[in-house]
């Protein structure tokens, strides 16, 4: 069975013609949740206004985990950090250090208004920037995100390496995708991660694979990789700017 997300067209997705380049932030420092949620709300709406160039927020958080509008209470099997209702799609999930977030704000009114076919162009993101440090990333048409084959833990054995959870107001695209690096992979025990409960499918991140990865070999993949989907990114925007 032929993957329909696979085979849509992710050029269309591409800066639209005459349009500003996007800037790209890069945070040094964990960014508290709901400073977060209020950063991105208000770049969102100068996005919609045209006030504002689209941005991709590239940051930390300190541990926590996030309920998704799909997510359920029995995903919390034993919490150990914050709880934050997030607003964007899916279920639950954990955040902190050693995982780079990827907050991604586009007009998809004047690039494609097709909320489908942008979680493709996420997932290809993804794959591309994995792609960079020789690791397989693959999209499952059952379940979001990008999955790594573990046929070293048994047969049929995945694991999940990038999670995906959008947004949109007025078609402006916020929240986005996050890319295992070197997280405390034993934080998502604590959680049913994205729902999924099949033993078959676990978490893992770049530094399990083997790879010694850094942050910024991530940061350099990451921004390769989204001008190849969607198109040129400008300079880095000053810290104190969203």
């Amino acid at each position: 069975m032929v993957n329909d997300r696979q085979s849509l067209d992710l050029t269309t997705f591409a800066r639209p013609s005459g349009g500003a380049a996007v800037e790209w932030r890069i945070s040094d420092r964990p960014v508290p949740y709901p400073d977060s949620l209020a950063a991105m709300d208000a770049r969102v709406a100068a996005i919609a206004a045209r006030e504002a160039a689209e941005l991709v927020w590239l940051l930390e958080h300190p541990p926590l985990y996030t309920s998704g509008t799909s997510g359920k209470a029995d995903d919390l099997l034993d919490p150990r950090f914050p709880t934050f209702q997030s607003g964007r799609g899916g279920q639950v999930t954990y955040h902190g250090p050693g995982q780079r977030v990827a907050y991604v704000m586009l007009d998809l009114k004047r690039r494609r208004p097709d909320v489908r076919a942008y979680v493709a162009s996420l997932e290809e993101w993804i794959i591309r920037t994995l792609a960079a440090f020789n690791v397989r990333g693959e999209r499952r048409e059952d379940r979001v995100g990008v999955w790594v084959k573990r046929p070293d833990k048994g047969p049929g054995h995945e694991d999940k390496i990038a999670a995906i959870g959008v947004r949109l107001r007025r078609w402006v695209s916020f929240h986005g995708i996050a890319i295992n690096v070197e997280p405390e992979l034993a934080h998502f025990q604590a959680i049913v991660p994205c729902g999924v409960v099949d033993p078959r499918y676990g978490v893992t991140s770049l530094v399990d694979l083997g790879l010694p990865v850094t942050m910024a070999d991530v940061d350099v993949a990451l921004r390769q990789a989204f001008t190849e989907v969607f198109g040129d990114t400008a300079a880095h925007l000053p810290e104190a700017t969203v």
